[in-house]
């Protein structure tokens, strides 16, 4: 393959803090630090395959304000292509992040230009045969869906995160040659392709069977379940102490797309490479500034 991942998806500033516990609905929580940090799934993963070595292209769009200019440090300083990445009247997208002391975290995302990019605004996107696509369900579906096909018929390699999760994405799942969900969002997935409950490692056999693509379940502390050309994998998770789980999803995507955009077709090495990825970007605060680079990950694996 060329080696180039084009990545469609959100570009967000995000909003943190840093809490004791996570508030029940109705209760305020106090003392907490705040710090704000570039985010949103899209630019975060598209900063994750750069920093994996990948030549990475983002598709995507900005607001014409301040939080824009917030948002876009790190993808610049990383080599990552912004051609493709629009300036429209909307505000950037912002994500309100909540993460507690054991690292879980609840996140509310206000879309803005995320969702004001329309198909029209997409007229010169030209995928080429022999790149990875990779996007995620932040974007509007109907654009998201257009996107996949247009980069699938050009003979793409398309790679689908459905987070967060949405039903409606089954109905374009046939896009992806690549499914990536973590334990919850494969769960939610089972009922709409008519599949009862299962565990992981039946569940991604039966999701591959039924949308035809390979399906990657990760189940964080418990490692990954994989199902690729119809061969079960299962690997366990790299021991780390977590501090903050935000971004360890987006780091794995962006390694994975990295390593199949190298390679062409996911495989056990480029597994252990993306899970290793994720797991070191949950010994860190925040998102893009956790994601490692491609030596730091090698580092870990040893």
């Amino acid at each position: 393959m060329s080696g180039r991942v084009t990545v469609f998806g959100s570009v967000n500033l995000d909003l943190i803090a840093h809490v004791r516990h996570l508030p029940n609905p109705g209760e305020t929580v106090t003392g907490g630090s705040f710090l704000s940090a570039p985010g949103g799934k899209g630019a975060n993963q598209a900063l994750a395959a750069a920093r994996a070595g990948a030549n990475t292209a983002l598709l995507g769009a900005v607001g014409s304000d301040t939080f824009a200019e917030q948002a876009l440090p790190l993808l610049k300083e990383a080599g990552v292509d912004l051609a493709g990445l629009l300036r429209l009247e909307t505000p950037t997208g912002t994500a309100l992040i909540l993460v507690e002391q054991s690292g879980e975290n609840l996140i509310a995302v206000a879309s803005g230009a995320n969702y004001a990019l329309s198909l029209g605004a997409l007229d010169g996107f030209k995928p080429s045969s022999g790149t990875v696509l990779l996007s995620q369900l932040e974007m509007d579906l109907a654009v998201t869906a257009v996107v996949l096909a247009r980069a699938k018929a050009a003979g793409a390699m398309v790679m689908l995160n459905l987070a967060p999760f949405r039903s409606e994405a089954a109905d374009f799942l046939s896009e992806a040659d690549v499914l990536l969900l973590n334990q919850g969002e494969a769960q939610a997935l089972a009922p709409c392709l008519g599949l009862t409950a299962q565990s992981e490692n039946h569940l991604c056999a039966s999701i591959s069977e039924a949308t035809g693509s390979d399906v990657v379940i990760t189940l964080g502390a418990m490692g990954l379940v994989a199902q690729i050309d119809g061969c079960p994998f299962a690997l366990p998770s790299v021991e780390v102490t977590a501090i903050d789980t935000v971004g360890a999803g987006d780091a794995f995507c962006g390694f994975l797309a990295a390593h199949v955009a190298r390679h062409g077709r996911v495989d056990e090495a480029g597994l252990r490479l993306a899970a290793a990825a994720g797991a070191l970007t949950c010994t860190r605060q925040g998102a893009q500034t956790a994601i490692p680079t491609r030596l730091e990950v090698m580092a870990l694996l040893g």
